[in-house]
């Protein structure tokens, strides 16, 4: 009875295991199933994560594109260097005739040592390192340079490879630096190199091209397996940029800068040489500046379009252009110089406060004369026809030229006062960019051309080109005869001796320009700094006049000692270098157009004929008293002077005062003071730069004064 009892027992126990064993194959079943019916389990995709485990994808990083200079010098490239690293799992190498990893230790680190400067056990410590995928060589085997890594590529030893990363490398250093901007590696898995200033920037996504990848087997440590298939879809290279910038002249500008520097300092100081036929850029240097390789960088915006600021007298030249156009300009007109005031009572002075006496508005150009802007405003525009033509010339908006951030400048003025400071470059704000631009159409007979910096745009593996620019017109906004008229009236500002752009003058008299003195706007309180250094000095200016080849625009912030010397050496010597450059010298080749002019007798004639007379020889003359009627002349009649010297027509004032004769030659100045009776002692050579009696002091029997000459004058 007991048996049967153990017997049953053993039958029970056998069918729970055997339906447990059912129900767990049906659940095992049910899983298989459900796993290989179903995408996603657990909110997991099995297929993704299946492919994670056995897949890998790299990015095959594109090659950035390479800038050069319109001569064809590189500016901005990539340069490579090379980490070495060796396999050490035998497992790497499927094929024993093509080894995947290092075989030999012994004689791979004999013939790595010499070529890494390393001692061969030092090598092997690297290589026999035990359960390790691959290994590095510190780091002397890192920052390898392609001739070495070519002389351990020659070696042809098994599990020896590279792993490239890339940098930026500007090969001039600082050389056009806020033009090419910088570009920099990011750090990130990728190492991309990213640009952040300049063209680097703005063309950064043509620069940096397109990304491709391969996607390849991989084992359990995240290893490619040797001998695998792949999918590979190449990089497409970043595309090569060509500038307009020449390299030669922008040597010249950057060297000048230096050279000024070495007697003078500034704020900052900015120079920009253009194409003055076809509008591209040939070079634009500022001081501070930087070199990308360093990145030592203390101001990250660019003067020459970024940063707007008053530009002062050189304005002049364009508020001269919109009365021409306007047909309202009459360079024979005269008009009291000194100080002007306004209807609220502003007084708004020459830089000269006492004035030149009565003179025309074509002299007061060549002087530099704010209250001739003023009465040629006042007696024949108004603020709609300065702030139109000013428009229509490109201030107050962006060129478009080819950089990042480009500040459209401003042009607000809307009261008397603002009108009147808006006509000589106070209260308005304009770039270097826009002032070139502004320039072109008296070097292209009227028609304004658009600035540009790019040359072209090329495929650097196919050699197509995707861009190129040319000249490019926009309108005509100048007719041949205003053109002619400012060439002639910049030509006398920069070649009559006694005129403020007489400082820039070079042989041969080719180079013509205006000047302007802007003061700095007082931030914290209102209006203007007063200081002697508390300025921004500029120059514009066309070179040769004869057949112009560049447009120059300069400005000094906070020069030493308030100078436009800085400015003046700069340019000499880059123009000395231009014509040299371009075949030229400042002597040979270039027409110097100055004739002789015998001086015939003005006594006892009307003003208006003798003005008449000296106009149709583009002789520059000076008016003295206020009289209709000529009494004495400076030269004498018949002397034999040059449409480049200056005549002195006094007339018949009941009541001569003494004239102002800062800036005139001591020659000049004595002169004119004798044949107005008074004795004259000077103090030093050259020019005067002050004299004992005012200007308007009423000229008595006996008077004496003293004049303080210097050998340069240079000051508007």
């Amino acid at each position: 009875m007991k048996k049967k009892r153990r017997k049953k027992n053993n039958i029970r126990y056998s069918k729970v295991v055997i339906l447990f064993s059912l129900f767990l194959f049906v659940v095992m079943i049910a899983r298989v199933l459900q796993l290989g019916l179903s995408q996603e389990i657990d909110g997991v995709n099995l297929k993704k994560l299946a492919s994670r485990r056995t897949t890998r994808t790299d990015i095959i990083s594109a090659q950035r594109g390479t800038i050069y200079s319109g001569d064809g010098d590189v500016l901005a490239q990539n340069v490579a260097s090379y980490t070495l690293i060796a396999y050490l799992d035998p497992k790497r190498s499927l094929n024993e005739k093509r080894p995947q990893h290092v075989v030999d230790k012994e004689d791979t680190a004999e013939k790595l040592a010499p070529i890494l400067e390393m001692e061969k056990d030092e090598v092997l410590k690297y290589l026999n390192k035990e359960n390790v995928y691959q290994t590095e060589f510190g780091t002397k085997g890192k920052g390898l340079n392609e001739l070495t890594k070519k002389k351990i590529e020659d070696l042809n030893l098994p599990g020896i490879d590279f792993m490239a990363t890339f940098k930026r490398y500007y090969p001039k250093g600082n050389f056009a630096s806020y033009i090419l901007g910088y570009a920099k590696n990011q750090n990130d898995e990728n190492s991309t190199i990213t640009g952040e200033m300049g063209i680097e920037k703005q063309y950064n996504s043509i620069l940096k091209g397109e990304d491709g990848y391969v996607t390849y087997q991989k084992d359990l440590k995240g290893y490619k397996i040797a001998d695998t298939l792949e999918y590979r879809e190449d990089a497409i290279q970043g595309k090569d940029i060509y500038l307009t910038i020449n390299s030669s002249i922008q040597f010249f500008v950057e060297q000048a800068i230096n050279n000024s520097h070495k007697d003078y300092d500034w704020e900052w100081f900015t120079i920009t040489i253009m194409d003055a036929k076809t509008g591209a850029i040939l070079a634009s240097a500022s001081d501070p500046s930087f070199d990308p390789n360093k990145r030592d960088i203390s101001n990250y915006m660019d003067i020459f379009c970024q940063t707007p600021y008053e530009p002062g007298s050189t304005m002049k030249t364009f508020t001269y252009m919109a009365a021409m156009e306007n047909g309202v300009y009459d360079g024979n007109e005269t008009y009291k110089s000194g100080v002007y005031t306004t209807t609220d009572g502003t007084e708004i002075g020459d830089w000269n406060r006492n004035g030149w006496g009565y003179i025309t508005f074509d002299t007061g150009y060549a002087y530099s004369s704010n209250v001739g802007v003023i009465n040629i405003i006042n007696r024949h525009m108004n603020s709609t026809m300065l702030r139109q033509y000013f428009k229509r010339l490109g201030f107050g908006k962006k060129t478009g030229i080819e950089l990042p951030s480009e500040n459209r400048g401003k042009l607000d003025f809307k009261y008397e006062t603002e009108i009147y400071n808006a006509g000589f470059g106070q209260g308005i704000l304009t770039t270097p960019i826009q002032n070139v631009k502004a320039l072109t159409p008296l070097t292209n007979d009227g028609i304004l051309l658009e600035p540009y910096l790019i040359s072209k745009i090329v495929d650097s593996e196919t050699g197509e080109v995707s861009l190129e620019n040319k000249r490019t017109e926009i309108e005509r906004v100048a007719s041949t005869a205003t053109v002619q008229k400012m060439i002639q009236l910049m030509d006398t500002t920069v070649n009559v001796p006694g005129f403020t752009g007489s400082g820039y003058r070079i042989e041969g008299g080719e180079l013509v320009g205006k000047t302007g003195t802007a003061q700095i706007a007082n931030e914290n309180g209102g209006g203007y700094l007063n200081g002697q250094e508390d300025i921004i000095s500029s120059f514009s200016g066309i070179y040769p006049k004869s057949n112009p080849q560049v447009i120059i625009y300069a400005s000094v912030k906070r020069p030493s000692g308030g100078s436009q010397k800085p400015i003046s050496n700069a340019i000499k010597e880059i123009v000395h270098n231009i014509s040299k450059y371009y075949g030229n010298s400042d002597t040979e080749n270039v027409k110097i157009d100055v004739q002789d002019y015998e001086v015939p007798s003005f006594v006892n004639k009307k003003l208006d004929s003798c003005i008449t007379t000296l106009d149709s020889n583009h002789i520059p003359y000076v008016v003295i008293g206020g009289g209709s009627k000529v009494i004495m002349q400076t030269p004498d009649p018949g002397s034999v002077i040059t449409n480049q010297d200056v005549v002195y027509l006094i007339t018949n004032d009941s009541s001569l005062t003494v004239p102002n004769v800062v800036g005139l030659s001591s020659k000049v100045a004595s002169d004119l003071l004798s044949r107005l009776g008074l004795t004259v002692h000077m103090n030093g050579v050259g020019y005067v730069t002050d004299q004992s009696i005012g200007e308007g002091t009423p000229i008595t029997s006996g008077m004496e004064i003293n004049l303080n000459l210097s050998p340069r004058f240079s000051n508007e």
